[in-house]
């Protein structure tokens, strides 16, 4: 399909191959990945919004090679915000993409980035975490569900020490658990922290949770990765879509839906696709909002 010039929030821009399948499985199109990141916007920008943006790009859709792109493309329209972050490997700094609005949204769909992965922080102060994450893994046989239960934990031990916590399901084998900062603190503090919280549920949960890498030691359990917190890492976002079999969305949850799922077995409960997503957002609102707003002081653990 030839190129197509659409005009977005005053921006002009070429959307192509609207028509090419990038989920063999279901037919779910590019333009249905435009389409689906356009309608969602209003509730993903505010979590994308000054954070350095790594594309994971799927030009020939989700079973063909992907690749990663940190580098913000020269090609870039003029118009497109970018922040440097420095670089030791590239011995300098890098110029990542900011994704500040629905035009630029569009433009980074339309090169086939299937999947958002922002930092954690925001531009300028790329040194200094907007918040703080773990990443629930499972090992199989584990899966979501036993994801479920050790988000729970997360939970309440993040509720003892006074911090809100916010669920979302990964949109592929296993879930996040966000804490909002949004104060001064530094990298070294959250990985500390959340490390500490991950060494604590493994002491107290042995057969049910692992806080190192080791595959050996991951079989069955749900390994709570704690080492994105890191200015150099990057997790995916919420509401972006997942380059799986299917269009799943990294979608947020209420910690009473994660209790009801693992309290009744029902995985399929906490996965979501692409249309559903846009239901639950126009049904209930961004249960996510607070992430992006809320002050909290991390304490000691």
């Amino acid at each position: 399909m030839s190129d197509t010039q659409v005009e977005i929030g005053g921006k002009r821009l070429k959307v192509s191959n609207l028509d090419k399948v990038f989920y063999p499985k279901t037919g779910f199109t590019k333009g249905q990945v435009i389409d689906y990141y356009t309608r969602i916007s209003g509730a993903l920008l505010p979590h994308l919004k000054k954070r350095p943006l790594t594309l994971k790009r799927y030009p020939n859709g989700v079973d063909e090679k992907h690749f990663y792109e940190k580098r913000c493309p020269t090609h870039r329209p003029d118009w497109v915000a970018t922040a440097p972050v420095p670089s030791d490997r590239h011995g300098g700094p890098i110029d990542y993409c900011l994704c500040n609005d629905l035009p630029t949204l569009v433009w980074v769909a339309n090169m086939a980035s299937i999947e958002l992965h922002p930092s954690l922080s925001r531009a300028p102060k790329v040194e200094q975490p907007a918040t703080l994450a773990f990443d629930l893994d499972p090992g199989p046989p584990a899966a979501i569900l036993e994801c479920a239960q050790v988000g729970l934990w997360v939970q309440e031990v993040l509720s003892e020490s006074g911090l809100q916590s916010f669920p979302k399901t990964s949109g592929s084998k296993g879930m996040q658990v966000y804490v909002p900062l949004n104060t001064a603190v530094t990298y070294k503090e959250t990985k500390g922290f959340s490390h500490a919280l991950a060494r604590l549920l493994e002491k107290q949960h042995p057969k049910e949770v692992v806080s190192v890498m080791t595959k050996d030691l991951r079989k069955g359990k749900v390994f709570i990765d704690w080492s994105q917190n890191d200015e150099h890492k990057t997790t995916v976002s919420v509401y972006s879509l997942r380059a799986r079999e299917t269009p799943t969305v990294s979608t947020p949850v209420r910690w009473d839906e994660v209790k009801a799922a693992h309290d009744a077995g029902d995985a399929d409960a906490l996965r979501f696709e692409a249309p559903e997503v846009i239901e639950r957002v126009e049904a209930q609102g961004d249960l996510f909002a607070d992430v992006a707003t809320l002050k909290q002081k991390l304490p000691k653990l």
